[in-house]
């Protein structure tokens, strides 16, 4: 990357991944459990419960598709995944399931590879394949973001919380935290975090989050999701509805988070998006090349429309001339 490329802070030890089964992911505790890679923490209730029996549903249809099609199919494109393999709750894992690809036992065997680690700063690696993807995304820190967003847009996201004046939120630099808040400037700037205006999304008493996956660095997919203005930071939803890229940005939007993509880096991804009401203006917020999904408040139809595009994009990027683009 180049000058806005943050590097990750003094002891900053990212978790290595994980072997065994899908359990040895976490850390389980009274009250929830720890997330050994990234070190996210979630509290274990009904609601969490409950939507992983709605997740599971869903996973067992993308499962025996998969299934189906290695049997009447043969073997599909192989995909060397490194340094970590994902487990099924990412969206990539599905979207090689849907479209019937599979991953590669070795480098050598492959006909694409990804890089593919759940961190905030990755580590430079270099591919082993001409048909290589996310090698260059390094940082999806909050900070380095917001900088590209403003090369990119032309308008700022970030604010010095010492001087701004009015209400704004303060995050953690690190990716999938969920520990955002609102804090009214002027307000002393703390270690560790990343300070951005407050976008208005609220529609009614809700606010709007457009969580948008990417592939190629194109806009595959929306999901709208919908939460209580008092309660925007969480991983919940009360509802959320899929949409066509074309009916929520225009033809310039779509240009710049292109671009946006290629800046950062991102051949696979998802990205948060927030439209402000009173300008208009849409603002990239995050960057998770490593995105889980499909959201759970998906109905089950649109859960498998979206897989289906995913999976689409997918055999398309590796399909493209690895020397365009």
């Amino acid at each position: 990357m180049s000058e806005l490329h943050t590097p990750a802070p003094d002891g900053f030890l990212p978790g290595l991944p994980p072997g065994g089964g899908w359990l040895t992911d976490f850390e389980f505790h009274d009250g929830g459990l720890t997330v050994h890679k990234t070190g996210t923490q979630i509290r274990l209730d009904a609601t969490l419960i409950g939507e992983c029996l709605i997740w599971f549903g869903y996973h067992i249809l993308v499962r025996a598709r998969s299934w189906a099609l290695a049997a009447t199919r043969g073997p599909g494109p192989a995909i060397w995944l490194t340094p970590d393999r994902p487990r099924p709750w990412y969206l990539i894992w599905a979207a090689m399931a849907w479209s019937g690809c599979r991953m590669a036992k070795t480098p050598k065997e492959a006909d694409a590879c990804f890089c593919f680690e759940d961190a905030t700063w990755g580590q430079r690696a270099l591919p082993t394949h001409e048909r290589a993807f996310n090698f260059t995304c390094l940082d999806v820190s909050k900070s380095h973001v917001a900088a590209v967003f403003e090369e990119v847009f032309g308008y700022p996201l970030a604010i010095d919380p010492e001087i701004y004046v009015g209400d704004a939120v303060e995050k953690g630099e690190l990716n999938g935290v969920h520990d955002g808040r609102i804090i009214a400037c002027p307000h002393p700037r703390l270690p560790g975090k990343t300070y951005q205006r407050l976008v208005d999304t609220a529609v009614g008493p809700f606010i709007h989050d457009l969580r948008t996956p990417c592939v190629g660095g194109k806009p595959v997919v929306v999901w709208i999701k919908r939460k209580p203005a008092d309660n925007r930071f969480s991983i919940h939803n009360l509802a959320v509805t899929r949409v066509d890229p074309a009916e929520i940005y225009s033809a310039e939007e779509l240009a710049l988070i292109a671009a946006f993509a290629a800046r950062m880096g991102l051949d696979w991804g998802g990205l948060d998006i927030l439209r402000d009401q009173p300008s208009g203006r849409i603002y990239i917020v995050d960057v998770n090349k490593t995105d889980v999904g499909p959201v759970i408040a998906l109905s089950l139809r649109d859960k498998l429309k979206s897989t289906d595009a995913l999976a689409k994009a997918l055999i398309a990027l590796l399909k493209a001339d690895p020397r365009k683009g």
